[in-house]
């Protein structure tokens, strides 16, 4: 059976990594401009505090890892009260070496491996909206080997560096969101997975979406009442069933109409609608545009 998270993990298409060394020493602290793409961090010693925004404050310390999927504005800082210098990370330019904040000279507070990527996706705003906007793991060592081993291959270049780097973040995402799933997930992807009559429903969805899913069937399958599953589908993955059919459905269209290898009627075949001529209505009002042209526009753009 499809395991999703797997599914969206490599339709997410990571690429282009960057990262640098963080450390603070003393009074300090840096409020980072929204960004977009997603970011991540280990503390490799000390300890600080991380407020983003939406959340509350919470320490970090060393062993700790951080991911956000859409990086929101944040701040990070030591422990005593400060102003926070303002950082735009999309017009700051490259650092060299190891980024120090608050005072100079001695050992630091805290030290620690940040970066951040890209993703290759025509959805990857849908997909990210399926994840927790803030991921904290605790004590997490293997995750501090993935971020040592996505900094060493981002900063080499040896062949292969771009397909590694893809692999390696593909691997630390998979790390994150298992040790984050959980039944007190935010709604979303891993909160839906941990509930394991909701999950063999998102299975079968992700197994065969051209199948004629319906409540009723998928209830059944889940082995519950049509109105429990509705409920707790929506509950838990915070959207309705069918509504979270569509967006896979309309992922999977925009994936293979990126590839440009498949005919308008047999994507629509392979995404669950009868004609092209429905797909077509059914893309157009989830898009904004016809298939056709999403087409074209995709593939101009390499």
């Amino acid at each position: 059976m499809a395991d999703p998270l797997s599914e969206i993990i490599s339709l997410l298409r990571p690429r282009t990594v960057f990262s640098k060394i963080i450390s603070g020493a003393g009074r300090w602290g840096v409020r980072y401009a929204p960004f977009g793409q997603p970011s991540f961090c280990t503390v490799l010693e000390g300890a600080c505090l991380l407020a983003v925004q939406g959340h509350p404050t919470i320490t970090l310390a060393a062993g700790d890892f951080v991911l956000l999927p859409a990086t929101p504005g944040f701040t990070l800082s030591g422990f005593e009260p400060v102003a926070p210098a303002r950082v735009d990370p999309k017009t700051a330019p490259a650092p060299r070496g190891e980024v120090r904040h608050g005072r100079r000279g001695g050992r630091p507070d805290v030290r620690m491996l940040g970066g951040y990527f890209l993703l290759d996706s025509p959805d990857a705003a849908l997909l990210v909206s399926l994840l927790p906007a803030l991921l904290h793991v605790r004590s997490a060592p293997k995750l501090a080997q993935l971020v040592e081993m996505v900094r060493q291959e981002s900063l080499a270049q040896r062949p292969g560096r771009e397909l590694a780097l893809a692999r390696l973040v593909e691997l630390l995402l998979v790390e994150a969101l298992r040790a984050t799933a959980g039944a007190d997930a935010p709604a979303g992807l891993l909160r839906g997975l941990a509930d394991a009559k909701i999950a063999k429903a998102m299975r079968l969805m992700h197994g065969d979406p051209a199948r004629r899913w319906t409540v009723p069937e998928l209830a059944r399958r889940a082995a519950l009442s049509r109105s429990a599953f509705f409920a707790r589908f929506t509950r838990t993955v915070g959207m309705t069933p069918m509504d979270y059919l569509r967006a896979w459905r309309m992922t999977l269209a925009k994936d293979l109409l990126r590839q440009g290898n498949a005919a308008i009627p047999a994507i629509a075949e392979r995404v669950g609608y009868g004609s092209a001529s429905t797909f077509s209505t059914a893309f157009n009002r989830h898009v904004g545009q016809a298939p056709g042209r999403y087409a074209r526009v995709a593939l101009a753009r390499g």
